[in-house]
C-alpha cells in the first residue's frame, strides 16, 4: 500500500512540476508579446518622427544691395540689407504649412527684431478647392505673390507698392503684400493634357496688414480669376473692396497679362484705386489726405529674355505711378539690366534706371538717374 501511495503522489508530482513549466512557459510568452507590442511600438512611433522630419524643409534667402541716384536735393549711394529671410515648410497630411521669419530693423539702427512674415496652414486635398487660413499674400495681382528674387528686380512695382499692401497709400505698415484671413482657391477645366485652363481665388482680411487685429472690425473682400489658354500664359482681372480703420473705404481692380516660360518672362498690370490716402504712405498713418485726392493708379511692363541660358539674362521695364491719378503727380522709370547666375542659387543683379518724377517742384529737376546692383542667394 505504501508504495502505491507513494507511486500515485510520484505522479502527482510530476503532473505538478508539468502544470507549473506550461504557466511558466505561458508567463513568458505573454511577456515576449508585450515586448514586442512595445518595440512595434516605439519603431511605429519612430517611423512616424522620421516621416514627420522628412515632410519639414528649412530654406532661406538673404539679398545684399547697393543703390544710388541724383536726385537734385536728394542725392545718395548707400549699402542696404534688401531682406533675410528664414523659412520652414511642412506638411502634415492632406494639409500644407509655412512659418517665415523676416529680419528687420524698424525698431531702429543697431536694434534688428524679428517679425513673422508668413504663418498659414493650407488644406490641399483637391487642387480644385484649397482653403488657406493665417497670415500670406493677398490674393491681388500677378505680381505680389512672386518671389522677391525671381521678380527679377530692384523692387516690386511703384504700383504694387502702392496698391497692394506693400507701402500702402492708405498709411498701412509695409507689410509684403500680407494679410490676417482665409482664402480658397483652385484650378479647374484641366485639357486633354491636364493642364487647368482656369483659376480662381477668392479671401477674407483683417484689412490691415501682418501682425495686426482688425480695428475697425470691417472685412476686407478680395478675389481674382485668369485663365491659361496657352501653357505660360496668363490673362486675369482682379478685385479688392475693404477698408481701413480711420482712412475709410477702399476699392481696387487690377487687370493682368503674363507669358513665363523656358526663362522668357513678359508681364503687364493696371492697377486702379479710389479711396482717400493717408498723410504718408506705408508709415501706419491714419491721418487722412484729402489734397491728394481719392483715386490713384499706375501700370508697369516688362521683358527678362535670357542671353546664355541659365546664365545670363536680360531685363528691360517701364512703368508709372500717379497717386492723384494726374500726370503732374506721376513718377515714371525706364528701366535696363541685367541678371548673371553664378549658380541657380546665387545671383548677380544691375540695374540703370532713367527716372521722371513730376511732382517735385522744380520742372529742371524732373529727371534724375537711378542704379542698383545686388547679390542675391538662397539656401
Amino acid at each position: 500500500m505504501k508504495k502505491k501511495v507513494d507511486s500515485v503522489g510520484g505522479s502527482g508530482k510530476k503532473l505538478y512540476l508539468c502544470t507549473e513549466r506550461i504557466l511558466t512557459l505561458r508567463t513568458m510568452a505573454k511577456k515576449i508579446l508585450t515586448l514586442l507590442a512595445l518595440a512595434l511600438t516605439v519603431a511605429t512611433a519612430s517611423a512616424q518622427e522620421k516621416k514627420w522630419y522628412e515632410n519639414t524643409k528649412l530654406s532661406g534667402y538673404g539679398m545684399l544691395q547697393y543703390q544710388g541716384e541724383d536726385k537734385e536735393g536728394g542725392k545718395h549711394n548707400e549699402f542696404n540689407l534688401r531682406l533675410a529671410r528664414l523659412i520652414l515648410d511642412g506638411k502634415i497630411n492632406d494639409f500644407d504649412w509655412r512659418v517665415q521669419l523676416q529680419g528687420t530693423s524698424n525698431a531702429g539702427p543697431g536694434n534688428p527684431t524679428m517679425q513673422i512674415v508668413d504663418l498659414y496652414t493650407e488644406w490641399v486635398r483637391h487642387k480644385e478647392f484649397r482653403v488657406r487660413v493665417g497670415q500670406f499674400k493677398r490674393a491681388f495681382t500677378f505680381e505680389n505673390p512672386t518671389h522677391p528674387i525671381t521678380q527679377g528686380w530692384y523692387s516690386y512695382a511703384m504700383v504694387i507698392n502702392n496698391l497692394s499692401g506693400f507701402g500702402d497709400r492708405t498709411g498701412e505698415k509695409s507689410s509684403g503684400g500680407r494679410d490676417i484671413g482665409i482664402q480658397a482657391q483652385g484650378d479647374l477645366l484641366p485639357n486633354a493634357a491636364g493642364r487647368s485652363l482656369l483659376h480662381y481665388q477668392v479671401g477674407v482680411y483683417n484689412g490691415e496688414g501682418i501682425n495686426l487685429k482688425d480695428r475697425d472690425n470691417r472685412k476686407d473682400i478680395i478675389g481674382g480669376l485668369w485663365v491659361m489658354p496657352i501653357s505660360g500664359v496668363r490673362v486675369g482681372a482682379f478685385g479688392w473692396t475693404g477698408s481701413r480703420a480711420g482712412i475709410g473705404e477702399k476699392n481696387r481692380y487690377a487687370l493682368s497679362a503674363e507669358y513665363d516660360k523656358n526663362e522668357f518672362t513678359f508681364r503687364t498690370e493696371y492697377l486702379h484705386s479710389q479711396g482717400w490716402g493717408a498723410a504718408s504712405a506705408g508709415s501706419s498713418s491714419n491721418e487722412i489726405d484729402y489734397t491728394k485726392g481719392d483715386k490713384a493708379d499706375g501700370w508697369y511692363v516688362f521683358g527678362i529674355v535670357p542671353v546664355v541660358k541659365s546664365k545670363l539674362h536680360a531685363k528691360a521695364r517701364y512703368q508709372t505711378y500717379r497717386p492723384q491719378k494726374e500726370w503732374s503727380t506721376s513718377k515714371t522709370m525706364y528701366e535696363v539690366g541685367l541678371n548673371y547666375f553664378f549658380t541657380k542659387n546665387l545671383e548677380l543683379t544691375c540695374e540703370y534706371g532713367r527716372v521722371n518724377d513730376r511732382s517735385i517742384a522744380n520742372p529742371d529737376n524732373h529727371n534724375y538717374n537711378f542704379v542698383d546692383v545686388e547679390l542675391d542667394f538662397r539656401f
